[in-house]
């Protein structure tokens, strides 16, 4: 459980941000893209797409792990590593801080995946099919493991300190975030560098067009004619650290991590439950210390397929209340695509860009909103807005009914 109690003695900000996106390196790049409604989908380019209806992808056409990795020999590790190890470097050096200062205290790594290493993986099963168990590359083996995308993070920055690699999928960056919020609040850590990677790949592009979740073009969250999702890839980071202690240095403070709420569905494995989300909702708000009516933006799962926005509305208007006014709700998907295990570290890293800099993420393909979802919807169509925003609220929904959703706050100092 996350709810408060007389153990929670830190407050926890976020005050680093890392990105290795489809619409660009870095967080400032990134949220540049994202304010503009930028998008960041093409042909895939990352694996064969011979055989598809399908061939658009979400993917990072310009990372080049050798200029971007200063200790991490990008050769022996996985794509889905090099993009933690880049991306957490990135929100270090946002933070103003240096690996050295954060090797020399209590920092750990969380860092949330769908697929961990995937293309290490079919590569390994491209050998096996062709040449027999007896030729698969050693070396290529040992790059296998999922839990070497935080330990990535680690040994790029020299941190010895704990390296957790969550495999909740599409949630997975939720629950790295609510993982580093607990270490840091509660003094088992000084730092934290939390969030999730994934890289794109043949045969996650293949279980979605089995399943006949893939759009026809760009996916379109909220849109009445939505027709499922893009995969996608990338890496995001935040660094969080005690409160106190950002401000002792003088740090800018993105936001403030204020709690987090979890569930499982337990009940099926592709369709979300409208009745599990809003308890996740309901247990952020009190683990928060929040009302919903203090909330000013939803950054949604929003995947684009029919099903999960019709459950996910659902459940927010139940959590909310039925006759209470829902605050604007995005998904960043739109312009991105579903990066999986990197989707919700990429919404919370959008929530603290915009409760920093006051603005609403949109919505950004959105034509014609869906009155199916119900009245009074308000999902930031085209372009962001400028807003003051002092409550944000990230979502992250997994296969398996797997469910988590972070809550932000504006820092003033």
């Amino acid at each position: 459980m996350s709810e408060r109690s007389d153990r929670r003695i830190r407050r926890v900000a976020v005050t680093g941000l890392g990105a290795v996106s489809g619409l660009g390196l870095g967080a400032r790049e990134f949220t540049a893209a994202i304010r503009e409604g930028r998008g960041g989908i093409g042909p895939a380019g990352q694996f064969d797409t011979t055989g598809f209806d399908h061939t658009l992808a979400g993917e990072v056409t310009d990372f080049d792990p050798a200029a971007l990795l200063e200790r991490l020999d990008h050769r022996k590790w996985g794509r889905s590593g090099q993009f933690a190890a880049a991306a957490a470097r990135m929100a270090v050096e946002d933070a103003g801080l240096t690996p050295g200062a954060l090797a020399a205290g209590r920092t750990a790594s969380c860092f949330g995946t769908t697929n961990g290493e995937s293309q290490v993986l079919e590569r390994l099963a491209t050998q096996r099919v062709r040449q027999g168990v007896a030729h698969l590359d050693a070396a290529l083996a040992g790059q296998a493991d999922a839990g070497r995308i935080a330990t990535a993070v680690n040994h790029e920055l020299g941190l010895t300190g704990e390296a957790l690699t969550l495999g909740t999928a599409c949630a997975a960056g939720n629950y790295a975030v609510g993982y580093g919020f607990d270490l840091v609040s509660t003094g088992e850590a000084d730092a934290v560098l939390c969030g999730g990677a994934d890289a794109s790949n043949r045969a996650t592009h293949a279980g979605f067009h089995r399943l006949g979740a893939l759009a026809a073009d760009v996916p379109r969250p909220f849109d009445e004619h939505r027709d499922g999702i893009v995969t996608a890839e990338g890496g995001a980071a935040l660094l969080l650290e005690p409160l106190e202690s950002a401000l002792a240095r003088g740090a800018r403070v993105y936001a403030e991590v204020l709690g987090y709420g979890m569930t499982c569905d337990a009940r099926h494995m592709t369709n979300p439950h409208g009745p599990s989300i809003a308890e996740c909702v309901r247990r952020a708000h009190r683990a928060a210390g929040v009302k919903p009516e203090e909330v000013d933006y939803i950054c949604a799962h929003g995947t684009g397929t029919p099903a999960n926005e019709a459950a996910e509305v659902a459940a927010v208007r139940e959590a909310f209340g039925d006759t209470a006014p829902l605050p604007p709700i995005s998904s960043v998907k739109s312009m991105i695509g579903h990066t999986m295990g990197a989707a919700a570290a990429f919404g919370a890293l959008v929530c603290c860009a915009a409760l920093h800099e006051g603005f609403l993420p949109p919505s950004a393909t959105v034509r014609d909103v869906d009155p199916a979802l119900g009245p009074g919807l308000d999902c930031v169509p085209g372009r962001a807005r400028e807003a003051r925003l002092s409550i944000a609220q990230n979502h992250g929904f997994a296969f398996g009914g797997n469910n988590a959703v972070a809550i932000f706050g504006r820092f003033d100092a």
